[in-house]
């Protein structure tokens, strides 16, 4: 397991390293552009690392880490433009707690190269004429490129400063860090479930469980959601940036809890009657 976690750290090490050099082409062509450059080699540096180990979910973490530097980047150029360390903060406290937690998340659960989600395994039985193809577009470009896309409203914010703070700003960013506080307290509940040994092969129907079949999903999608509000808390012009958590919310509401439904009605015999008396995300008194 050490090996395995060394091989990963090296390659999103590197992947960094790339990130950075690849970027600073563009940096003072486009700064959206360049981190936007970046982060598409970022993700070919894994994606090359997981073709290596014959293993996708080498890239797994990278939802999670890769919005840190870029954050970070952007909060850089905004101190060297005299904006507000205020405003800087009040995006960073969320979206690092956000970063290193679901980070967290993935290492104490992270079974090591062995290891490989369903759902990759699953997509690449779908199309096992083309796994290369869908193992980069689908399973690491895509993924990438709607992180990409929801960040957007943080250049918004971090690079367009004003004079005054608003307050709607902090309640944006309340907002988001009680969006990871759902988040959080969803993953620990069912990874207490998980533990016990008496709750294998049984469905989650307890706590925020009851009232949603994926309440951390609910967690995240609100976190970029809360991205959002902390543009349009800035100007109401920033109004076409709706897109962003808009598609990551298709993406949570048509694909992945639908993957993980699917995969949940094949492997739990009382899912069926969980899944038709609770709702998909939003948290729902169950039915009778």
């Amino acid at each position: 397991m050490k090996r395995a976690f060394f091989f990963c750290f090296i390659s999103y090490v590197v992947a960094l390293i790339a990130a950075f050099f690849s970027g600073s082409y563009f940096a003072d062509e486009n700064l959206w552009k360049a981190i936007t450059v970046g982060h598409v080699i970022a993700t070919i540096v894994i994606y090359i690392s997981s073709i290596l180990v014959k293993n996708s979910s080498l890239y797994d973490p990278f939802w999670s880490v890769a919005p840190l530097p870029i954050a970070l980047y952007l909060s850089y150029v905004s101190i060297e433009m005299g904006g507000s360390i205020t405003k800087i903060l009040l995006v960073l406290l969320p979206l690092s707690y956000w970063s290193f937690r679901l980070t967290n998340n993935w290492r104490r659960s992270w079974q090591g190269l062995e290891h490989e989600d369903f759902r990759y395994i699953d997509l690449k039985k779908r199309f096992k004429k083309y796994p290369y193809i869908i193992d980069f577009f689908g399973i690491h470009m895509y993924p990438t490129l709607q992180v990409n896309l929801s960040l957007l409203p943080l250049y918004y914010v971090l690079i367009n400063d004003v004079t005054e703070i608003p307050f709607f700003l902090y309640m944006a960013s309340i907002f988001t860090f009680s969006a990871v506080v759902l988040e959080h307290v969803a993953d620990e509940q069912m990874y207490k479930f998980r533990s016990n040994p008496k709750n294998k092969d049984k469905t989650m129907d307890l706590l925020l469980w009851r009232f949603s079949r994926h309440p951390n999903y609910l967690g995240e999608v609100l976190f970029w959601w809360g991205i959002f509000f902390m543009s349009l808390s800035l100007s109401l012009s920033n109004f076409w940036l709706l897109i962003c958590p808009l598609s990551m919310t298709l993406m949570f509401t048509l694909v992945t809890c639908s993957m993980m439904d699917q995969r949940s009605l094949k492997n739990r015999l009382d899912y069926a009657a969980y899944m038709n008396r609770t709702s998909q995300l939003l948290l729902w008194k169950p039915k009778n």
